[in-house]
């Protein structure tokens, strides 16, 4: 949990001072490390899980405010959005059934907060990205406005200079500018959390950094942004470029960006780790200054290294290294980032036993996983298995190279197995848990993989819109019975019984697969287009897609009963003929506003606008087709009567 009491903005000498604190706390972490203060001999694990809120359409709902009021509960806080929230499981010593218990823990909360979103008239769902989330939804509006989170978008979009810009490319493409840090509310995460002893950290790290990959490969489930089919992982690009702070000028250069997986192994200690974040990024956020750390020291006490973990918490490191205090004893922790929300509570518990496993196991046989792996090809793993997930190919240990199926159900799982016995878990949940992640492997069925299986078997069923409020309609639906993603029926059209909510508003249901021309075009190729594509409408952008007008059927008509032939002279072009300032709407319209548009001006069609771009289109047949479909469901419900 990050702190949200802090000021909204900071003079410069106010960051130096926090500057000069975060100094005095990375000298107070080699003072302790040197004095042997921390804790040892002990190992706990933790998770954070992160949800998306749904409306009852199951659309993003900014309900963060009320249902923590309502919650009222310690181990609920909030994010970034307002459509975010958040839920911290208890340490647990790692050992027995450590694992069963989590799994019962995070299905209490889970259950608290799903009967708590209905009483406010919502739900929750579990996925790395909502798959019906819009443009509009990522507004500073939709920010919890607490001073750290408007503090650190101010920050972050000083240091950069300017728009945050996003290209991703999968089966689709995803090219888009934003001028905030709101796209990083798309990501939600399951992070586990595993203390380790200060003269260990360095193995272990880099332990977890070489783990990561094929944990990653056998547990995505983001490949949705948008309306757009991505990445397997699709968090990994998405999360590095919404934070990413860098100028044009830095990003010629080379500079890492905050949200990285790192440039080599550790060698010695988390200091190295400490040290290298606060010499490459900039202080963005400070709060009030702590006791000096070394005075705590001396008289016995453990500092609460205010100003370093505030630091820490601004760089997002794949595997995050932690100071934390634990009934007043200092530890270390890894904390594993890269793991995605959902699909299920039974899933996550299962990552979290097949990546604890591996900590423990690969700890135990390798003293130094740098002398087996190089850390290019941990890398490279971790950018493939996010791409690809498990049809991702992996080079493992001693240049050896698999499918990510192939690595898990060969080498990895057999490996966890005897990690988690090693540490003297519950032998029935050992079982449980790797048997989930064994089958998710044999029928290459991810959270990721269940979603595109199930957009695939709906094909041309619907519009776009219904189909994602189909897939989270399905998401939470199977994920109150805690069944793994393995056993999941396919998504249906059919299950979303109030998809009429779906066309409220003109984005729901507006065409974005568009057909334009340029002002300068020849108007022959409007006219060809109405013919070729059946439409009776054509709008005209210029080079940046900005909307300046718009060719309809009767300017056409129009145009031929003026005589405006070529007749040897230069064609015509369309800026010659078009309407230009069309009435418009944005997605956000509601669709009687839009219908009360077209009456009101006798008109066929409404471009569809955001931010002065052509992001869309709706026509009279679009809105008689919904009202037909309308019509049916009615005359099926008066029957059903």
């Amino acid at each position: 949990m990050g702190r949200h009491d802090l000021p909204s903005a900071f003079s410069q000498e106010e960051l130096r001072a926090f500057m000069k604190a975060i100094l005095a706390d990375v000298h107070a972490l080699e003072r302790m490390l040197e004095e042997d203060r921390f804790e040892t001999g002990i190992r706990r694990i933790g998770a954070e899980q992160e949800m998306f809120l749904l409306d009852r359409a199951g659309r993003a709902w900014n309900g963060a405010d009320q249902m923590m009021a309502a919650l009222d509960h310690e181990q609920f806080t909030y994010e970034l959005a307002q459509f975010n929230l958040e839920c911290n499981l208890k340490p647990q010593v790692f050992g027995g059934t450590c694992l069963s218990t989590m799994e019962k823990e995070l299905v209490e909360l889970l259950q608290l907060a799903r009967r708590t979103a209905h009483d406010q008239g919502g739900g929750i769902v579990l996925s790395g990205i909502l798959p019906t989330l819009r443009r509009s939804d990522l507004a500073l509006t939709s920010m919890v406005q607490n001073p750290r989170y408007l503090a650190l978008n101010d920050a972050m979009a000083q240091l950069r200079g300017g728009d945050f810009e996003f290209r991703i490319k999968g089966v689709d493409e995803f090219d888009m500018t934003h001028d905030n840090v709101m796209l990083e509310s798309c990501n939600a995460s399951f992070q586990v959390h595993f203390q380790v002893g200060p003269k260990e950290f360095a193995k272990l790290y880099n332990t977890a950094q070489a783990i990561t990959a094929p944990v990653l490969a056998a547990s995505t489930n983001s490949p949705v942004l948008l309306g757009r089919r991505l990445w397997r992982e699709t968090r990994v690009a998405l999360f590095q470029q919404s934070v990413d702070s860098r100028s044009a000028t830095h990003q010629q250069r080379g500079r890492r960006p905050r949200v990285d997986f790192g440039d080599g192994w550790v060698r010695n200690s988390v200091l190295e780790i400490f040290r290298e974040d606060i010499a490459r990024f900039r202080v963005m956020l400070a709060s009030d200054l702590d006791e000096d750390p070394g005075a705590v020291l001396d008289r016995g006490g453990v500092p609460d290294m205010t100003a370093l973990r505030l630091h820490n918490g601004t760089v997002y490191r794949w595997n995050r290294a932690c100071y934390g205090i634990s009934e007043g004893k200092p530890h270390l922790r890894i904390e594993a980032r890269a793991f995605p929300s959902g699909p299920s509570p039974l899933d996550e518990i299962a990552t979290a036993a097949f990546y604890f496993g591996l900590m423990a196991a690969v700890s135990h046989e390798f003293d130094d996983v740098s002398k087996v792996m190089s850390f290019d090809d941990a890398r490279g793993n971790f950018v493939a298995a996010a791409r690809l997930g498990l049809q991702a190919n992996l080079t493992w240990f001693h240049g050896r190279e698999y499918t990510a199926q192939e690595l898990i159900g060969e080498v990895l799982l057999p490996m966890a197995r005897s990690g988690l016995e090693h540490a003297s878990l519950d032998a029935g949940d050992i079982d449980r848990y790797l048997g989930i992640i064994e089958e998710r492997c044999k029928r290459g069925r991810t959270g990721s993989r269940w979603q595109l299986d199930s957009l695939g078997a709906m094909g041309e069923k619907g519009n776009k819109d219904q189909q994602m409020t189909a897939l989270v309609r399905a998401m939470q639906r199977r994920q109150e019975t805690s069944d793994p993603v393995h056993t999941w029926e396919l998504a249906d059209n059919g299950e979303f019984d109030g998809w009429q909510e779906s066309y409220t508003l003109v984005g729901q249901f507006m065409t974005t697969d568009l057909f334009t021309v340029h002002p300068e075009d020849v108007v022959d190729l409007a006219a060809s287009l109405m013919d070729w594509r059946h439409i009776r409408h054509v709008p005209v952008e210029d080079n940046d897609g900005n909307l300046v007008g718009l060719v309809s059927h009767r300017s056409l008509l129009r145009m031929v009963g003026k005589g405006m032939r070529d007749d040897g002279r230069a064609p015509v072009a369309v800026k010659d003929i078009m309407i230009e300032a069309p009435i418009c709407v944005t997605p956000t319209t509601p669709t009687l506003q839009a219908i009360e548009h077209m009456r009101e001006h006798r008109i066929g069609s409404l471009p569809v606008v955001e931010d002065g771009r052509l992001v869309g289109i709706i026509t009279e047949r679009d809105l008689i087709r919904v009202a037909a479909m309308l019509f049916e469901k009615q005359l099926r419900e008066n029957d059903e009567e």
